[in-house]
């Protein structure tokens, strides 16, 4: 667990509770705005807790990377020169676009590439 990044530890535990066998935890974010709890990424799928739905219930999906189609940078703003200005991605699976927004630059940054090189 000493090389898993996360930022909330009831978070890291919950995405721990639902691992298959031989899958290990990569880095679980707290995301920020609206519906998103978290994002969860492990060496075999993105988990991600949706809490948007009515009567304080919500879901946790999860996202093997072949089927992710695109991961995207998500900004209101130029980027004047710089690719990451926003801590926010966007993942297209089929026709549902998943939009995660991070606590910094940095975090989105870790996660748009790591889902773009497992999703390869």
């Amino acid at each position: 667990m000493a090389d898993v990044i996360y930022d909330n530890k009831s978070q890291l535990e919950q995405v721990q509770s639902g691992l298959l066998e031989g899958e290990t935890v990569i880095a679980v974010y707290d995301a920020i705005g609206v519906g998103t709890g978290f994002i969860g990424l492990t060496n075999r799928r993105i988990i991600i807790q949706d809490k948007s739905f009515v009567g304080k219930k919500f879901a946790i999906t999860s996202i093997p990377y072949n089927k992710v189609s695109s991961v995207s940078v998500v900004s209101n703003k130029s980027w004047v020169g710089q690719f990451f200005s926003s801590g926010e991605i966007a993942i297209t699976v089929g026709q549902h676009v998943y939009e995660v927004e991070f606590r910094g630059s940095e975090k989105a940054h870790h996660a748009h590439n790591l889902i773009l090189s497992l999703a390869s």
